[in-house]
């Protein structure tokens, strides 16, 4: 086989996202099968904060929230949300400010930015956040069935 088809692949594949992945599959236990985290509140940390396509091509932030204590220490919770209406944007900006409460900038989408400088925005507080911050976060349903997610306390790091 070619060395230039594993170039290929290192260009295609997020190499950093990838390697964190298998630690958080080997964390789970490697096979990816561990009990469904149960509403209640958890203490975290922020993994991974972006925004991606969902399965139906439409905007999404993913927020990925290791658990730290208790009986599912080291399993995840993974926040989701469309971003193509306002009160969907609301919901991941009041997300976001109530992770990093004292954030130097505005967290705000743009018309002038767009996704573009928003995924700035959020990469910015991801930084900002898993340098500083662990957190209370509170996982419920809203009246739907949905999963929502709450930072209920906000702790420094130790």
């Amino acid at each position: 086989m070619s060395a230039d088809i594993f170039a290929e692949f290192d260009k295609k594949i997020d190499l950093k996202g990838l390697t964190d992945d298998i630690k958080t599959a080997e964390e789970n236990g490697g096979n990816g099968e561990f009990k469904d985290v149960p509403t209640g509140e958890y203490e975290c940390e922020i993994n991974k904060m972006e925004i991606k396509k969902s399965s139906t091509k439409k905007p999404m932030f993913s927020c990925w929230m290791k658990i730290l204590k208790g009986d599912y220490k080291g399993q995840m919770m993974f926040m989701n949300q469309i971003i193509e209406q306002g009160f969907q944007i609301h919901i991941v900006n009041q997300f976001l400010r109530d992770l990093a409460p004292d954030f130097d900038d505005e967290i705000e989408f743009t018309a002038e930015g767009g996704y573009t400088a928003y995924n700035d925005l959020i990469m910015d507080v991801f930084e900002y956040v898993t340098k500083n911050y662990e957190y209370a976060i509170k996982k419920a349903k809203n009246n739907k069935g949905y999963d929502v997610y709450y930072v209920n306390s906000v702790f420094d790091k130790e």
